[in-house]
């Protein structure tokens, strides 16, 4: 199974990651597309070897000026794409098919084709052309999934929650067996 990793400059780049360590352990091939500004949020947010960490968790790197590229044609089979995390700028031109990088134009072919796009659309506060992007996404099959922590399952790092956010996207992409811990229902925990 081949699936399309891409990643934008929001803040949030742990999630590419993790997310590709996931991805990895489902035994996924990985096309991975980052652009500019999420190299500069990787070293910032992760270190400086984190590009490099996350490019050998990938089968193949594309280079984000390359709209030629096998992953920008519906000929070429992939189970669907993950944009981790996915910037205003990304969700936006996704919203209007502006497939003026390969980032962007790989998440319109999935679209196009009716195939799994999950964004992990990472702003806040939300303005309305924010707001109207993520419906318009929606409308078009996509799922926009912001990194909003599960507190319910008791996270006691910032690891847990990256790792259970990550998780949970890439089950939306249905590969297998769900990777992200459930929940196991009340187990009385005080709800005051």
């Amino acid at each position: 199974m081949r699936v399309i990793l891409g990643v934008s400059g929001a803040s949030g780049a742990a999630l590419s990651l993790a997310a590709a360590r996931h991805l990895r352990a489902l035994g996924a091939m990985i096309d991975l597309v980052v652009s500019s500004a999420a190299e500069r949020t990787l070293a910032a947010e992760c270190g400086p070897e984190a590009f490099s960490d996350l490019a050998a968790l990938c089968t193949h790197c594309h280079d984000l000026r390359d709209v030629g590229a096998s992953i920008s044609s519906g000929s070429t089979p992939v189970a669907g794409m993950l944009v981790a995390p996915c910037s205003m700028r990304s969700l936006a031109a996704i919203a209007l098919g502006l497939d003026d990088n390969l980032l962007i134009r790989a998440a319109g072919v999935q679209l196009k084709e009716r195939r799994p796009l999950v964004l992990l659309a990472r702003e806040a506060p939300l303005t309305l052309a924010h707001l109207r992007n993520m419906t318009a996404v929606t409308e078009m099959g996509g799922i926009v999934m912001p990194p909003v922590p599960a507190f319910y399952m008791r996270p006691l790092t910032t690891a847990d929650i990256v790792e259970q956010i990550a998780a949970r996207a890439v089950d939306l992409l249905r590969l297998g067996p769900p990777v992200a811990r459930a929940w196991a229902g009340d187990t009385g925990m005080d709800a005051s």
